[in-house]
C-alpha cells in the first residue's frame, strides 16, 4: 500500500492512502488543513475518494468541510466525538470497507488523548492519530492513564511489522525523552542517531514500525524494569502497577524540554 505525507501546521501529517486498485484515488486521513491536500492532489493529478478521521481535534479536522465542498466523498469518524462532515459513526469491531478501491480497515476504541479516539488498522498500517507517535503517546486532555495504558497495549499487540503512521513529527523530541527515561538502552540511542540524519535532511521520520517502538518507546515499557524504576526515581517512591509508572511518565514528558 502506497502511503503519501501530506505536511501541515508546524509539524502535523496528513496522510494520502493509495487505492492499490487505481494509486490516482487517494484516502485522506486527518486533514487539518484543506491547502495542502488540495495542492498536492492537483500537482500530482489525484483524486480524493474518502476522508478518515480519528478525533475531534481542529488540526485533524480543520479542513473537512473546505475539501468536502469540492469532493463530495464519504467521511468516516469515531461515533464518540463531534465531526464535520456528518461522518459515519464508527466504533471498534466496525470495519471501512471501499472496496472499489480495494481498501479496507479495522476500527480500534483508543481513548486516552481524547474521550473517543479511534485508530484504524489495515494492509499492514496503523493509523493512529494522536494515540501513540514515533518514541511516544499523546497527552492526557480527555482520558485517564489507565485509558490510555489499555489503549497502547491494544496497540502494542498488533503485528511487529505494522507501520506506524501517527499524525505529528514529535521524534527527536521523544527520543531525547526515552533517553534520559532509559541512558542504557543502545536502541533508542541508535535510533535518535538515525532520526537526527533524517531530520537534517528535512526527511519524516514517520512511519515506524511497531516492533522498533516496543523496544524504544517508554510508554510502551511501563512494565520493564528500568523504565519503572526511571518513574520511581522521578515520583520520589514505589510504584505498583504499569499504570502507576505511566502516569509518572506522562506528567514528566509534560514538562519535559530536550
Amino acid at each position: 500500500m502506497q502511503v503519501t505525507p501530506v505536511r501541515a501546521f508546524s509539524d502535523n501529517y496528513i496522510w494520502l492512502i493509495h487505492a492499490p486498485r487505481d494509486t490516482s484515488q487517494v484516502v485522506a486521513v486527518d486533514p487539518g488543513d484543506a491547502g495542502p491536500v488540495e495542492a498536492l492532489l492537483a500537482a500530482r493529478g489525484l483524486r480524493l475518494a474518502a476522508v478518515l478521521i480519528t478525533h475531534h481535534h481542529r488540526d485533524h479536522v480543520g479542513g473537512v468541510t473546505e475539501l468536502l465542498r469540492h469532493h463530495p466523498v464519504p467521511v468516516f469518524g469515531p461515533a464518540g466525538e463531534t465531526i464535520p462532515g456528518q461522518p459515519r459513526p464508527l466504533r471498534e469491531g466496525d470495519e471501512v470497507r471501499l472496496d472499489e478501491l480495494g481498501l479496507s480497515f479495522q476500527v480500534l476504541d483508543v481513548p486516552g488523548h481524547t474521550a473517543g479516539h479511534i485508530a484504524y488498522v489495515g494492509h499492514g498500517a496503523l493509523f493512529c492519530g494522536d494515540t501513540l507517535f514515533v518514541a511516544g503517546c499523546g497527552r492526557l486532555f480527555e482520558g485517564t492513564p489507565q485509558q490510555m495504558v489499555t489503549s497502547l497495549a491494544k496497540l502494542a499487540s498488533l503485528p511487529p511489522d505494522t507501520l506506524v503512521y501517527c499524525a505529528h513529527e514529535y521524534t527527536l523530541g521523544n527520543l531525547a525523552f526515552a533517553r534520559v527515561v532509559e541512558p542504557g538502552n543502545a536502541d533508542v540511542a541508535d535510533y535518535l542517531d538515525e532520526c537526527r540524519r533524517r531530520r537534517a535532511w528535512d526527511e519524516p521520520t514517520v512511519p515506524s514500525v511497531l516492533g522498533r517502538e516496543r523496544n524504544v518507546n517508554p510508554f510502551l515499557r511501563c512494565d520493564r524494569r528500568t523504565v519503572k524504576q526511571a518513574a520511581e526515581r522521578r515520583a520520589g517512591h514505589a510504584l505498583h502497577s504499569p499504570t502507576d509508572v505511566f502516569a509518572v511518565l506522562r506528567r514528566w514528558k509534560d514538562g519535559f524540554r530536550a
